[in-house]
């Protein structure tokens, strides 16, 4: 059994002070060290609760130098803690990459449970919350975030994105291309004293932003496809019952067994496609 030290991933509050762990204070007072995104930011908090302990820089431009350099102080035996600005650390932030360099270095990692803005936005804005995709931030890339949208067009699940202010409005109207004018909930300034939800539709939300220039950091809760018409649309791009029925009677089926086959790949009811191999074996096309 190795002497490795851990890592434990401590979320911080996302706005109110109050929302921080009694486990996460006694993990931050107790390791060797604590790894931040930002100094500056978690310095403040540390001295709000007067936890004393070595601070270091991690973050995306460092990351690949520093978490060589972090890996080697775990291995030494010490116990590390890392921060993120605010939230969960290792979603849409480089812990990620930390916590694979520890896991492949065989450095175990503690998860400690606490505050996270898209579960907070996801469970008070009213969308399903049964199945959920969380996307993170788009791309600045256009031709990458074209290709995002693309992929998740389809997807009946919840859609959970962050985005800054500054680059809003051309997110709305790219999810507007791609994705058609869905139900949509922005969520801010969560669990602060002017925490908003607004509850609209994706080309409503341009025309209000467009007169109104949006403020701080937004969590978007974007309704899913639309089951039947992602349903419809495949059907469109599947062979018609007619020429499946027609395949799969060349192949030998017949009877029951063609019809429940057809119409379970084309997910239509058994009793349509059967009516369909009537019609055809009357016309003598089966």
């Amino acid at each position: 059994m190795n002497t490795y030290g851990k890592l434990y991933l401590c979320p911080t509050p996302i706005g109110n002070l109050g929302d921080m762990t009694v486990r996460t204070l006694e993990t931050l007072k107790s390791v060797d060290l604590i790894a931040a995104e930002d100094t500056r930011n978690t310095l403040k908090l540390l001295n709000h609760f007067d936890i004393n302990v070595p601070m270091t820089s991690y973050y995306e431009h460092n990351k690949a130098q520093k978490g060589s350099v972090l890996i080697e102080r775990l291995k030494s035996g010490e116990n590390l803690a890392l921060v993120s600005d605010a939230g969960m650390p290792a979603i849409s932030d480089p812990g990620e990459d930390l916590v694979r360099l520890c896991i492949d270095e065989g450095i175990k990692v503690v998860p400690l449970p606490g505050p996270s803005a898209f579960t907070c936005a996801l469970v008070a804005s009213g969308m399903p919350t049964g199945r959920f995709s969380f996307e993170g931030f788009l791309t600045t890339n256009k031709k990458n975030r074209k290709i995002h949208l693309e992929e998740i067009q389809d997807d009946t699940r919840t859609l959970i994105f962050y985005e800054a202010p500054h680059k809003l409005l051309r997110t709305l109207n790219d999810m507007l291309e791609f994705l058609g004018d869905r139900k949509i909930v922005f969520a801010r300034e969560l669990t602060k004293k002017f925490e908003e939800f607004y509850r609209t539709t994706i080309s409503e939300a341009i025309k209000y932003y467009e007169q109104t220039p949006p403020k701080g950091e937004f969590v978007l809760i974007v309704s899913g496809a639309d089951r039947e018409s992602v349903r419809k649309k495949h059907r469109g791009e599947l062979p018609s019952a007619e020429e499946l029925l027609r395949e799969y009677a060349d192949g030998g089926l017949g009877g029951k067994e063609l019809v429940k086959k057809v119409a379970a790949e084309l997910e239509m009811p058994n009793r349509e496609v059967y009516d369909i191999f009537l019609n055809m074996k009357k016309s003598n096309l089966i």
